[in-house]
């Protein structure tokens, strides 16, 4: 270990890597911040968790290439955000514009 850094446990690395290195307090205000733009989590949840299981029924959903799922995914969360939470925060539409052009990119 290089002298004067510190050793960090796997939880600890993965929140940092995760997180970043956020002063105590700052993931609170995050998520309170989240909670007004997106609603609750749990309702977020279970509405874009409904909105997933009905894509994978779809009977053209193997086919599809990986970048063109994660589109979808993405595009069901943002749609979760915004029926769950502020409907007129714009950086979940802007998002959503987002993810549909990176795949229309590979088209």
């Amino acid at each position: 270990m290089l002298e004067g850094t510190v050793q960090l446990d796997p939880d600890a690395q993965h929140r940092v890597e995760t997180f970043g290195s956020l002063p105590k307090g700052e993931i609170e205000t995050t998520l309170q911040e989240r909670g007004r733009n997106y609603g609750d989590f749990p309702g977020h949840a279970r509405i874009t968790q409904g909105i997933k299981r009905e894509m994978a029924k779809g009977k053209r959903w193997d086919s599809l290439r990986d970048d063109q799922k994660e589109c979808l995914e993405m595009v069901a969360h943002k749609i979760g955000r915004i029926l769950n939470g502020d409907p007129d925060y714009k950086d979940s539409w802007h998002d959503i514009v987002g993810y549909v052009k990176l795949v229309d990119d590979t088209l």
